[in-house]
């Protein structure tokens, strides 16, 4: 199986994040892709860096008001007085049809929506490569590669065009599924995190040229609490294209399992001739997160039934996150497809 990764992803190193009113420690750190590297590579996973793609690929995806934004809002951080090192938004709009300030407060409030997403120095360069390394195994597939594993890291789910939150910057997921479509396939994104991606769901919601499929916790009590419910179907031209399915809080594989079971029946009534796998692992049972309750042994059931559907499958790592069990049920997954 070919995989990849940059090392450059390594460059975000955010130190906390803000939840239930208090300083905690971010999970989402560099440490995680030595452990996804050892697991991917016990499946037989064979690791290469990826081409640089360009910022065209982004931009399909991301407004270029957006990119600016990412790419210079750390060192205009730096020139408040007293400022920390992370941009972390102490103030949002009620609504975002309204000025665009020109401070960079303000724009750190409009385009960060929580307080999961701080930037620091190298919070660019590694998004960049994330964004790349997803890149680079949809292009894998394209060649005629039946599955392909990007180490994306940071994750990208919770990205709007527009809009980062919850660890996510740029959404990796969203940018491989645009450049198959510009290839001329039909992507389906199938997205077991267990958050909603809500990122992806809102950059495709008026479209149907992409069909949107998400599996996760129950949002109203588990972010990100605003998305990710069974009503939200798309509107306009995408009406139709999006399903979730909320599972109740500790759900273990056989609850997962048949809620996949109806995903997967969407995905072929929609004609999806390549998948876009957004994998997160933190639907473990050990997962700090305690959403769901899937065991290591479910993640390979699940890639079982997904590999069932004989279509490409490009697997853009999003969640899953500092606990033992998490190289080994990266294996077991991607065993699972094999």
């Amino acid at each position: 199986m070919k995989a990849f990764l940059d090392p450059r992803q390594s460059a975000h190193d955010p130190q906390m994040f803000m939840a239930n009113g208090t300083r905690l420690p971010n999970p989402e750190k560099p440490a995680r892709i030595g452990m996804l590297r050892a697991g991917a590579e016990a499946a037989g996973a064979r690791f290469a860096a990826p081409r640089d793609f360009g910022m065209g690929p982004i931009a399909a995806v991301h407004t270029p008001e957006y990119l600016t934004f990412l790419q210079t809002i750390h060192p205009r951080w730096q020139r408040i007085a007293g400022a920390a090192d992370e941009v972390i938004p102490n103030i949002h709009p009620d609504r975002r049809m309204v000025n665009y300030p020109k401070s960079a407060v303000g724009q750190a409030g409009y385009h960060q929506a929580d307080t999961a997403c701080p930037i620091a120095a190298g919070t660019w360069e590694a998004a960049y490569w994330s964004a790349q390394t997803a890149l680079a195994a949809a292009e894998t597939v394209t060649l005629g590669a039946r599955v392909s594993y990007a180490l994306c890291r940071p994750p990208g789910h919770h990205a709007f065009g527009d809009l980062a939150g919850g660890f996510c910057f740029l959404n990796n997921s969203a940018i491989a599924a645009q450049w198959l479509l510009s290839r001329g396939l039909r992507p389906a994104i199938l997205d077991v995190d267990v958050h909603h991606g809500n990122g992806t769901q809102g950059i495709f919601y008026q479209r149907g040229d992409v069909l949107t499929v998400s599996l996760h916790a129950d949002p109203d009590r588990f972010y990100p609490f605003f998305w990710g419910g069974a009503q939200e179907r798309g509107e306009g031209a995408g009406l139709g294209c999006n399903l979730n399915l909320p599972l109740a809080r500790g759900t273990d594989d056989d609850g997962y399992r048949a809620a996949l079971a109806t995903a997967l029946t969407r995905i072929r009534a929609f004609g999806a001739d390549v998948i876009v796998v957004a994998l997160g692992l933190d639907a473990h049972e050990d997962d700090p997160f305690q959403g769901l309750r899937v065991t290591t042994d479910g993640f390979t059931r699940i890639a079982n039934d997904i590999a069932s559907l004989g279509r490409p499958l490009v697997v853009v790592q999003e969640g899953g996150y500092m606990q033992p069990k998490l190289g080994h049920n990266l294996t077991a997954f991607l065993r699972g497809l094999a």
